[in-house]
């Protein structure tokens, strides 16, 4: 394969418009490329997770969710394409239920952290039901792949009881208490 960044300053970008992946260009607050960048933003969160987290089955079920999400930014990047797919919602689904069997039910609602990769992992799921807010924002102005909303929504609820694990196996799961009586 031949080099695909050659060039990293290329100056295109300085007038507000950036390249697809079709050569087409757009407005840097165009909604397509407000997704891609939140999808980017995600995928670094997931990677601050990853570096956090020991090693174990929550590893195991987001190490290709980085790829996933990285191919999911090329599909973007090419309108009318369509590359996650329902094979990859399925196995999102499969991994929240092998997660989520061992945990005790809620009784109550659940703070962010517990332990530094927990905390990590709220922070990753409140970014990643932004990014579906963005890319449902993007859909409702052009339609997108409904395998990549689907996606987005199983992915925060797999970030959500890698979070609870995590806390309950490195520190403690902090349920929330009332504060104000109404």
């Amino acid at each position: 394969m031949g080099n695909r960044l050659s060039k990293i300053v290329t100056r295109t970008g300085d007038a507000g418009t950036t390249g697809l992946a079709t050569g087409d260009r757009v407005a840097k607050t165009s909604l397509r490329v407000c997704a891609i960048g939140e999808v980017d933003e995600l995928n670094c969160h997931l990677g601050l997770l990853l570096a956090a987290a020991p090693a174990g089955p929550e590893r195991g079920a987001l190490e290709p969710v980085q790829h996933e999400l990285f191919d999911l930014g090329g599909e973007l990047a090419m309108p009318g394409a369509a590359v996650i797919t329902t094979a990859q919602v399925t196995a999102l689904e499969q991994a929240i239920g092998d997660l989520n069997d061992p945990l005790p039910p809620l009784k109550e609602f659940i703070l962010p952290g517990g332990s530094e990769s927990a905390a990590r992992a709220h922070a990753a799921r409140a970014v990643c039901r932004r990014c579906e807010r963005s890319l449902w924002a993007l859909h409702d102005a052009e339609p997108v792949n409904a395998e990549a909303l689907r996606y987005l929504n199983r992915l925060s609820d797999l970030l959500f009881v890698i979070a609870r694990r995590l806390a309950r196996a490195e520190g403690r799961e902090i349920t929330w208490e009332k504060q104000f009586r109404a």
